[in-house]
């Protein structure tokens, strides 16, 4: 049976890949921050972790893991000018400190395995600019120089691979999306004129966890509903 780590999946992407793995009859061990969530079976198990904490302890995991996923998540969009710096810093721990933490925590896990894999997540706006997006495209553009430099470093062992989606239907994007008109406007934004799905993230995290993706690492996934690549 293979075994999965999956930081930060009590809702939204993370949730949505935990229960996808574990129908698969993949073992996974899920990490959640605020609120426990129910067992949906038995092959998901819960684990609380705070990534900011000083000390990780991962000792629930076996001795091998097969891949590791890192989803905890903020967005906090607005004017640069009424971001202040420690906000910036905090963001960055985070989505960059707290992913490193993890992996050098797991990572003789890791090594263990024949054909292990780390996901790290980034944003469309990373590629494309946009107003308000300041603080999270600083962390996540580290994100994706991170991931390409640790692919480097890890092959031919670990791939490493990361994904860049747009605005996604998650708990993370409901201020965004809390209104008919809202939602409709944002689909509008994108070429294929809808909003992204977890369902739809979460099927090509399970890819690149896959050995169907056993030749693929340091690459960033833009599932964005054409979002970076296309204007029409």
């Amino acid at each position: 049976m293979k075994n999965y780590l999956l930081a930060g999946a009590s809702t939204g992407i993370g949730k949505m890949l935990a229960s996808k793995l574990s129908v698969s009859g993949k073992k996974v061990y899920a990490t959640y921050f605020r609120n426990r969530p129910e067992k949906e079976n038995e092959f998901i198990e819960y684990n609380y972790l705070n990534v900011l904490d000083e000390n990780l302890s991962f000792d629930y995991l076996p001795e091998s893991i097969d891949g590791m996923v890192y989803c905890p998540g903020s967005m906090n969009l607005k004017p640069f000018s009424r971001i202040k710096p420690e906000e910036f810093v905090n963001d960055f721990k985070l989505h960059v400190t707290g992913a490193v933490k993890v992996i050098q925590s797991v990572l003789p896990k890791l090594l263990k395995a024949e054909n292990s894999s780390i996901v790290l997540f980034s944003t469309v706006a990373v590629q494309t600019g946009f107003k308000y997006h300041t603080q999270i495209s600083a962390s996540k553009g580290a994100v994706e120089g991170f991931t390409r430099a640790l692919a480097a470093e890890l092959a031919p062992k670990i791939r490493v691979n990361c994904i860049a989606p747009s605005l996604t239907d998650t708990p993370l994007a409901a201020s965004l999306l809390n209104s008919e008109q809202k939602f409709e406007a944002n689909a509008q934004r994108h070429p294929l004129k809808r909003i992204g799905s977890s369902n739809e993230i979460a099927d090509m995290a399970e890819f690149l966890l896959s050995e169907k993706a056993s030749w693929i690492t340091g690459q960033i996934y833009h599932i964005d509903g054409g979002m970076s690549s296309l204007r029409i």
